[in-house]
Formats: structure tokens, sequence, C-alpha cells
């Protein structure tokens, strides 16, 4: 069986501190071109397309803003089923049509949900129209991409 890790980053890169996951995916690919097994993938806004690759993972790491009520640009990751409980927290203050708790619901009720997964979320400070992310979410990226590249070395070694 194959230990494959999908690294998701979801958001709207026009939405300026949303895009967050543009950006760390883009420099987690040029840091690492050939990871083997490892899928660095940007998911945009979601949709139903992506329960595919989700479902193919065996672990599943997403990058993703994420309001918890902090300064702008604070990372905070969460496992499992405390990333679940996030999701279900946020599943009415999404702007994604589809949201990210809904794929997680298709891939449970398909038996096919990672079972290790997390959620790497960056607090935002602006969502605005803009592709420049503020200074504090620029400032994040580093961070986010040592906490994605910790889960992968934990998970796939």
């Amino acid at each position: 069986m194959s230990n494959k890790t999908l690294v998701l980053g979801i958001g709207n890169p026009l939405m300026q501190d949303d895009g967050i996951c543009v950006h760390a995916v883009q420099q987690l690919k040029a840091m690492y071109p050939n990871f083997p097994q490892v899928d660095f993938l940007d998911g945009g806004t979601l949709s139903f397309s992506l329960i595919v690759v989700i479902e193919d993972a065996t672990n599943l790491i997403v990058i993703d803003s994420a309001q918890f009520c902090d300064e702008p640009g604070t990372v905070r990751t969460f496992h499992g089923v405390d990333m679940d409980r996030l999701l279900g927290q946020q599943k009415n203050s999404s702007v994604h049509d589809v949201t990210l708790i809904d794929l997680m619901s298709i891939a449970l009720l398909s038996d096919q949900l990672p079972a290790r997964r997390a959620l790497i979320g960056i607090q935002p400070g602006c969502i605005d129209w803009s592709t420049e992310p503020t200074s504090a979410i620029k400032n994040a990226i580093p961070e986010v991409c040592d906490i994605a590249m910790e889960l992968i070395d934990k998970w796939c070694t």
C-alpha cells in the first residue's frame, strides 16, 4: 500500500489574505519539486472534483486561512478530529460554494477519509480585492511551509 500525501492549498488568490495557500503551495513546490509520494496542489476555491484526490491520499495536509480570533498571521495546526471540529464550526462562514467540510464528509461517507489529516490555518488580516497578501501573511509563509514539511517527514518516514 502506498503512503501518498496530499498538500492541498485552498483559497482565492484574488482576495488578499485568503490566497495564502497559493503562495505557500507555490513555495513548497519550488523547494521540493520531486518529492516522492507527495503532491502539492493549489485547490483554489474548492470544487467537488477535489474529492478524487482527497480520497486517493493516505495523508492530507490542508493549508487555508482560518478565523480563530487571533492576530493576523498567527499559524495554528489542527490534527484529525480537531481539524474536523474547526471545519464544522466555520462551515457557515466560508466564502466558498463547496466547503472543505463538505469534501471531508463525502470522503467519510465513502470510507475514504485520510486517517492522518491536518489543517494548517493562518489567521487572515484583510480579505479584500487584491492579489498581494498583507505583510503579516507573507511573514507566516515560511512557518506554514516548515509545519507542512514536519508533518510530511513524520508521516512518510
